[in-house]
């Protein structure tokens, strides 16, 4: 008996040996990444380091956007999911542990067969049965890896989800600020189309200019009002995205402020160390944890292909009658192994397409660490050019805008026709959407670099003035 014994711990010995060979064999992919993103950029502290109610600042813009992670639906079945995943994770390790049940039970069995006296046969059992799996090859402390990597991943997917979410919002929001400033532009120009109107007329019935001039005036008068419906209804577009991002029915006022275009931005923006991406962004996080719960499954389908170990410990008490039950006990100890004989092959089989799934996760995850250095390296590169659009624009803007002045003084002193006074006008005009435009398009670059590096997941404390 001892000789088998000896033997059945040897066997264990090298099989565990293995199993332990195999999967240090699943590791994380060592990845050749560049020291920096830009050159000189050596600071620790970053963009994303800022929590996103102070990188905002706008009063109107946090409120929607803690609104939006309030009620949005996706992002509340996302929390449910975590709770389901954590439950799970529960079971898990609670599966390593003995599993202890207590059975009470009475039975009146009344025998009455062809030819045999009638017979009554009670019974009265109160048991309890211990039940205890010895983790020989750690299948079970491998399936408990991979239930924590999974919750754990969809935690950070909720965190993604939410900086996915931030990101879309400030971006309608400044969408809409800037059609709200385009259309606050038109309406001023058609204001002084209308002023030009009424002049032109003047003079033409007066005889001091030709039709020509009168029939200019009105068609860009015509021309600057059919420009409002269409920003009305790409407002109201607008509205009606952020209005579905909050969870909420269209139609809602939605308050915003406005944006002031001559503030000037940072010249330089902290981006930090590359490596600190694999550390900021969640959705990296996520890909790490499901390559760790892909390598758990290698892990767990590896150790199915051995024997399981089994005890069982019942005890209690048994009776045919309530008299003197507790002076009848019951005591049952066995131990039993499971092999796998014939789906040992199934089990093979199963294992190799685990390895399968952990290169597959590795290749996303490698994949995914590559898409956020071209993220981050683009949004660097998109900011960097958007602001000299906006240094530009305001140039051309405070240009155009003299331009009108002298032309108008002209005008008056009769050195040049009204033609020329409308074109000055029309290129302040131009030159005014065009700065509106630029000033959407650095704050939008903005939003997509404070992303890019990872910002923007955080939870909000009560009072935003925290």
């Amino acid at each position: 008996m001892k000789q088998i014994q000896t033997i059945i711990v040897a066997i264990a010995i090298v099989l565990l040996a293995g199993a332990c060979s195999a999967v240090r064999q699943c590791k994380l992919p060592e990845l050749n990444l560049p020291e920096t993103i830009e050159p000189g950029a050596t600071d620790t502290l970053t963009l994303a380091d800022i929590e996103w109610w102070k990188f905002y600042g706008d009063s109107a813009l946090c409120d929607i956007i803690n609104r939006t992670l309030e009620h949005n639906r996706n992002i509340r079945a996302a929390a449910a999911h975590i709770e389901q995943l954590r439950e799970l994770y529960k079971i898990r390790k609670a599966e390593q542990l003995p599993e202890l049940n207590i059975k009470v039970a009475a039975d009146y069995e009344t025998n009455d067969y062809d030819g045999e006296a009638s017979s009554r046969d009670p019974e009265f059992d109160l048991k309890a049965d211990l039940s205890w799996e010895l983790d020989l090859w750690g299948n079970l402390r491998w399936a408990k890896r991979k239930g924590e990597a999974e919750w754990l991943a969809s935690v950070e997917d909720e965190r993604a989800m939410r900086m996915t979410l931030i990101a879309e919002v400030a971006s309608a929001y400044f969408r809409l600020v800037a059609l709200d400033n385009e259309l606050s532009i038109v309406r001023q120009t058609l204001e002084t189309r209308k002023e030009g109107v009424a002049k032109a007329k003047l003079r033409f019935e007066g005889g001091l200019t030709s039709e020509l001039v009168y029939q200019q005036a009105q068609v860009e008068y015509a021309t600057t009002a059919a420009l409002i419906p269409d920003l009305e209804k790409r407002i109201r577009i607008n509205e009606n995205a952020l209005c579905l991002l909050m969870g909420e029915y269209p139609g809602e006022n939605i308050r915003r402020n406005e944006v002031d275009i001559t503030s000037v931005s940072q010249d330089s923006i902290p981006v930090g160390l590359p490596s600190q991406l694999l550390q900021r962004r969640p959705d990296i996080r996520a890909a790490e944890q499901q390559l760790m719960a892909a390598m758990s499954n290698v892990g767990v389908a590896y150790a199915d292909r051995f024997p399981r170990l089994t005890f069982n410990l019942q005890g209690g008490w048994e009776n045919d009658a309530l008299k003197g039950f507790f002076s009848s006990p019951f005591s049952y100890l066995a131990g039993q192994i499971i092999a796998p004989v014939f789906s040992f092959g199934r089990k093979k089989a199963r294992y190799k397409a685990s390895l399968a799934a952990y290169d597959e996760s590795r290749l996303k995850y490698e994949q995914k660490v590559l898409e956020a250095f071209k993220e981050t390296d683009d949004a660097v590169t998109t900011y960097r050019n958007v602001r000299e659009t906006t240094a530009l624009k305001t140039s051309s803007r405070n240009a155009a805008r003299k331009y009108v002045e002298l032309a108008e003084l002209q005008y008056r002193g009769g050195s040049i026709n009204y033609i020329e006074v409308l074109d000055a006008q029309r290129r302040y005009f131009d030159a005014q959407i065009g700065l509106s435009n630029a000033v959407r398009d650095e704050n939008l670059a903005l939003v997509q670099l404070y992303k890019a590096l990872g910002g923007g997941w955080q939870f909000a404390p009560k009072s935003f003035s925290e």
